[in-house]
């Protein structure tokens, strides 16, 4: 075995994985949890309502 079959070897190898990734992360099965934690930064009332209350404190004045 040389060293180019051991780079063709893991050339494939790594080539496996990225597709395995892939085929993982646009799996329907994580669709719902994937955009679950996309909406995340959008969840928190408090935080809306104290950047809300700011900005119009701002217009006001």
């Amino acid at each position: 075995m040389d060293i180019n079959t051991l780079r063709g070897i893991s050339t494939i190898l790594v080539m496996i994985a990225f597709i395995s990734i892939c085929l993982w992360a646009y799996s329907s099965k994580r669709k719902d949890k994937f955009d679950d934690a996309a909406n995340l930064p959008f969840e928190d009332e408090e935080i809306a309502k104290r950047t809300l209350i700011d900005t119009e404190k701002k217009d006001h004045e």
